[in-house]
């Protein structure tokens, strides 16, 4: 059932991804204005983002009320529950619970505590996106890409610092060879490096890849905060994945929506548009003289919504550091099929990361073959001393 389960995320990630990644491509090519003949670019990251938390919240919502147990209240349905008690302590002795007496309710466990930690997860989200897009202006797709490959380490990093989480050693294993195939692969491509303009600065001036390159690195460390959050508020509180994207997304719409009505000065990354203009005034007059963005954003946001699903329902069952090899397992497919359909040629070293990152992912696969027939064998030994009594 597991095996099965794991089949079923990854055929929905990599199936929504793909179409997801083409809308993405679309998006950032230049669209043609219906007043001049001139084309220009969509520059909005955070209206991006708006349109597609707002889709994901809706889809997460629908699925949650879809699967709501007639027993359940509304709240309930949603993982808002004022009467969750932790179960207690390993270490725990003395205290209400060795007097017989259920455990006094802790705030750390209240419903405010988990909408905090909602809260500080779509703030990571909502604010490293626009990094990710800014650090494009400066440094290579390839090198942006090659940096965004290797967000397995800041997982593990973030999860280490931030709530001293521990990992199995064959894991740090597998994060090593994962890393270190897609990195080889990257770095063997044929294709040269393209120059981007940007404040007068070209990818190939010394400032302007220090500039990208910090823009990459704060975009990595968010999202490595990101995932380890994430997987603290599935190990503290008993949510379900989709209960765990509705909020996020919930919180991220109200974000965006917030920072993109107002009409803030000009922040270089978070708000860029100039002149003290809200930056949905500004999306919208694009929209509107550039009506060939519609279906674009309409893909982009509704595959970006369905595959949310399919993210939520991986970190909740298989954790993070699972659901980014299968993202970043995605982006080899990805390469691959590009080879396939547009008849790319690898070089040598390309084929060599490709199968270092196979040789990581079989090591997880051998892994856990092992686990679960240990589990299993474990299960029936209790079984037959529970016949035997």
């Amino acid at each position: 059932m597991s095996f099965l389960r794991l089949i079923v995320c990854v055929s929905g990630v990599y199936s929504m991804f793909l179409l997801w990644a083409i809308a993405q491509e679309r998006l950032s090519v230049p669209f043609k204005s219906i007043e001049t003949d001139k084309s220009d670019k969509f520059r909005s990251a955070l209206f991006l983002g708006l349109c597609q938390s707002t889709l994901s919240s809706l889809s997460a919502l629908i699925y949650i009320l879809v699967r709501k147990k007639p027993e359940q209240t509304f709240l309930e349905a949603l993982g808002i529950r004022k009467d969750y008690v932790p179960p207690p302590s390993k270490h725990h002795t003395n205290g209400s619970a060795s007097n017989g007496k259920p455990p006094k309710p802790n705030t750390r466990y209240s419903p405010s505590s988990l909408l905090l930690s909602y809260l500080q997860t779509s703030f990571f989200i909502t604010t490293a996106a626009p990094f990710g897009f800014a650090a494009l202006s400066y440094i290579s797709y390839p090198a942006m890409v090659l940096g965004k490959s290797c967000k397995l380490v800041p997982v593990m990093i973030m999860n280490v610092l931030l709530y001293r989480r521990k990992f199995a050693p064959h894991k740090y294993i597998v994060v090593a060879m994962v890393t270190t195939g897609i990195t080889i692969f990257m770095g063997f491509g044929g294709e040269s490096s393209k120059k981007h303009k940007s404040g007068g600065m070209t990818s190939d001036s010394p400032y302007a890849s220090l500039i990208g390159i910090t823009y990459l690195l704060i975009n990595l460390a968010l999202d490595g905060a990101i995932n380890s959050t994430q997987d603290e508020i599935f190990s503290r509180y008993q949510v379900t994945g989709q209960q765990m994207m509705l909020f996020i997304n919930l919180f991220c719409t109200l974000i965006s929506l917030t920072l993109s009505v107002l009409p803030l000065p000009y922040i270089p990354v978070i708000h860029e548009t100039p002149g003290g203009k809200s930056e949905m005034a500004a999306a919208l007059e694009f929209i509107r003289t550039h009506p060939g963005i519609l279906r674009s954003l309409l893909e982009f946001s509704v595959t970006g919504a369905l595959g949310q699903l399919f993210i939520f329902e991986t970190l909740k069952s298989f954790g993070s550091l699972t659901l980014v090899m299968i993202t970043l397992t995605r982006k080899m497919f990805t390469m691959i099929l590009s080879v396939v359909v547009y008849n790319h040629q690898l070089t040598l070293g390309q084929w060599a990361g490709a199968a270092v990152v196979f040789g990581g992912i079989s090591v997880e696969a051998f892994v856990k073959r092992k686990e679960i027939h240990a589990k299993r064998i474990l299960q029936e030994k209790e079984k037959a001393k529970l016949k035997s009594l």
